[in-house]
């Protein structure tokens, strides 16, 4: 059926390629067009608009898509419906958000003056859509403005061109949607090398009538031999598409004489059996070339591509490529199977990457034979998309390939090791940020070097979270393996003896801690913790464990007046006291213990029982002079968080309170009470805070936090 040209937008509301749209949103579209200057600003003319939606018809493509299309293609409909339609249309908001989203990678193409990782930019593209459906329409536009091309300035031409052959033919290819694939990659050729397409064009066209009359001649011979075994077939001749033969003639180096498949029929039957039989009827028939035999049913490639290649030599002595596959084979093949991605291209792009092709794939199938419905396509998108890479780009436009989590030092080091090594500061999208500072797919990031190389140990701690990827974390490494061993020492212990100082456990035999992490001596445990093999936060835990295990057979012997039974403390909410019950308990605010410390419990006269550290000084006294009222006291299920004091030392500066409230808050604990006193000559400022926090990690986790704000000097647990 003819289809009239479109000039205006009733006429392309009544196009067939409509069909997908309810009635309801047509009249929704038609009404808007109707009240609203629904050409101004268009990124296409409306021609261009009309072809995309035909090609996303022959794809299949559901309600959504084509609204979605239509929509980014008249921005002053787009406003007036947004609000109507938008509450009936889920995933509306994403399909539109991510044609606008990939106008940024084609901004970033635009802007490379020289080849670099397209592969890079293909995958950002993919990273930053959150629906993949997305990429149907990008295809199915691209391929509109390129049959349009001829009307464009050179330049134009040319720019679109590269943009199809770096992006858009490599993303129909992986999701092997060949009806696009083939025309987008002759397409770009064509413009991109026109003598060498002209060249190839001519000498087909030239030899366009014999071969018509010889692949002719082939199928009837073909139909013959396979009527005569009952084998029902559909015999065609194959196309070929300029841009492949050209690409054969360069793999191969050979003439374009000298190709095979220049020749080439395809067989599609009924079943796998079948394919056998008529690979064995056109074996008969010709002599086959063993060399250019392939079976991929049998053994099927990576990407579970099926169909039996083969090459004779046909009539008249010349080769014949023939391909034989099952109707089932071929549909997949053209619709929808990812087919030619890993084996023509040799790339992988990991799981998750592999996850949304895959899904793409299955969105494909089921647009051809209307299997799950939209529900089920939504569904679908939030168990399979679990992007777990960030793609984050350099000043110039290149694209680094990041971990999920990756941070600007991340980047620094996966851009050169030595760029790691000198980085002394980063610029996020024009902001100054700190090196921590976690990336997003799409950020550019700009690195600030030193002149020398100079990583600081402090990057290996976990707890600081400045490199999320094990990577990283190797090369840092590296670099301090290459120091001498009494550098490591002494920097291993300047580490650990400044985190223990601040939580209050310098005065720790550290022998214990040695033999858990298999170090020699105490020494080469300084050595670890310098090396960023042992962090100094799990020596610190470490230790405390075997504080409180120390503690259990002492308590054990404290005299108590009854025999010993466990009795909740009132409310149940924080401590188990042995020996008694209906008492207050509460915290003792000399030392202030956290859940993961060996306490012990002090009757007093008027205020129950108080909960010390282990090792408080203040409780050491009381037990001296009344050892009948020590108490076994052990940490409960409770919940609601532990009260503790922090002193910190800071140059004074400006917004020094608010990053400091700000990070306990990202932190998840709570600040109960803020004292500052200030020093005018020294510049410095000393802050006592009483926060409330969940355990002894937590409270780690924090002043090791706290340390490295810019400005801070020192941050502890007081008392």
């Amino acid at each position: 059926m003819m289809v009239p040209p479109v000039h205006d937008i009733a006429t392309l509301l009544q196009r067939p390629s409509l069909d997908a749209l309810p009635a309801a949103w047509r009249r929704a579209l038609s009404d808007a067009a109707s009240a609203n200057a629904a050409g101004d600003g268009m990124p296409d003319p409306i021609d261009v608009l009309a072809d995309t939606l035909d090609t996303l018809a022959t794809l299949g493509a559901d309600g959504e898509v084509v609204l979605a299309a239509i929509l980014h293609g008249l921005p002053g409909v787009q406003s007036a419906i947004a609000g109507q339609v938008g509450r009936q249309v889920p995933g509306l908001v994403d399909l539109l958000e991510g044609q606008v989203a990939a106008a940024q990678v084609w901004a970033l193409h635009a802007e490379q003056t020289r080849s670099v990782n397209t592969e890079g930019l293909r995958r950002l593209l993919l990273a930053i859509v959150r629906d993949l459906r997305v990429v149907t329409i990008l295809l199915a536009r691209q391929l509109a403005r390129m049959r349009a091309a001829g009307a464009l300035a050179e330049g134009e031409r040319q720019a679109l061109a590269r943009l199809t052959r770096d992006i858009h033919a490599p993303l129909a290819n992986r999701l092997g949607i060949w009806q696009l694939k083939w025309e987008l990659e002759d397409l770009a050729f064509r413009y991109l090398q026109p003598q060498t397409y002209k060249q190839i064009a001519t000498q087909l066209d030239e030899k366009r009538v014999g071969r018509e009359r010889y692949i002719g001649a082939v199928i009837g011979a073909l139909r013959d031999g396979l009527a005569a075994h009952g084998i029902a077939a559909d015999v065609s001749g194959r196309p070929k598409h300029i841009y492949s033969i050209w690409r054969k003639m360069q793999r191969k180096q050979v003439g374009f004489d000298e190709l095979y498949d220049l020749r080439a029929v395809r067989i599609a039957v009924d079943d796998v059996a079948a394919c056998y039989a008529a690979l064995g009827i056109v074996h008969a028939l010709w002599v086959p070339i063993p060399s250019e035999f392939d079976d991929y049913i049998a053994r099927p490639k990576a990407n579970d591509y099926r169909s039996l290649h083969t090459a004779v030599v046909g009539p008249e002595g010349r080769t014949l490529e023939v391909q034989i596959r099952t109707h089932e084979m071929h549909a997949q093949a053209e619709l929808g199977v990812a087919a030619h991605w890993k084996y023509k291209e040799g790339k992988s792009g990991g799981d998750a990457f592999d996850r949304k092709i895959a899904w793409m794939r299955r969105l494909l199938d089921g647009a051809a034979d209307g299997a799950g419905g939209e529900g089920a396509l939504a569904g679908e998108l939030d168990a399979e998309l679990v992007e777990d890479r960030v793609y984050a780009l350099t000043p110039k436009g290149e694209v680094v390939d990041l971990p999920q989590g990756g941070t600007v030092l991340d980047f620094a080091y996966h851009v050169h090791t030595m760029v790691g090594h000198r980085t002394r500061g980063a610029k996020v999208n024009g902001r100054i940020v700190p090196l921590n500072h976690v990336l997003r797919s799409g950020d550019r990031v700009e690195i600030l070097t030193s002149k020398e190389p100079e990583p600081r140990r402090d990057w290996l701690l976990q707890a600081n979270g400045f490199l999320a990827s094990g990577r990283s974390r190797d090369k840092v490494r590296a670099w301090f393996h290459k120091l001498d061993r009494a550098r490591n020492l002494q920097a291993g212990r300047e580490l650990l003896e400044k985190e223990l100082k601040r939580l209050g456990l310098h005065h720790a035999d550290l022998t214990g801690a040695a033999k858990k992490f298999h170090a020699d001596n105490i020494e080469e445990l300084y050595i670890q913790v310098a090396l960023g093999d042992v962090g100094p936060h799990q020596v610190g835990r470490a230790l405390h464990e075997e504080q409180r295990a120390a503690a259990e057979p002492e308590a054990a012997t404290l005299p108590v007046r009854r025999p010993p039974r466990k009795v909740a403390a009132p409310g149940k909410s924080k401590f188990t006291v042995q020996g008694v019950g209906n008492l207050l308990v509460q915290l003792a605010r000399c030392c202030q213990p956290v859940p993961g410390e060996p306490i012990a419990g002090y009757l007093t006269r008027v205020r129950g029982v108080t909960v010390h550290r282990a090792d408080c000084t203040a409780f050491a006294r009381l037990a001296a002079t009344s050892p009948q009222r020590v108490l076994p006291v052990e940490w409960g299920q409770a919940g609601g968080g532990y009260e503790v004091d922090v002193q910190v030392t800071a140059l004074d500066r400006k917004w020094l309170l608010k990053d400091i409230t700000t990070l306990i808050a990202q932190e998840e604990a709570n600040v109960l009470d803020i004292n500052s006193q200030g020093n005018r000559a020294s510049g410095r400022v000393h802050l006592r805070l009483r926060l409330k926090v969940a355990d002894f990690g937590q409270l780690s986790t924090l002043l090791g936090k706290l340390d490295a704000l810019p400005g801070v000097e020192d941050a502890r647990r007081s008392g």
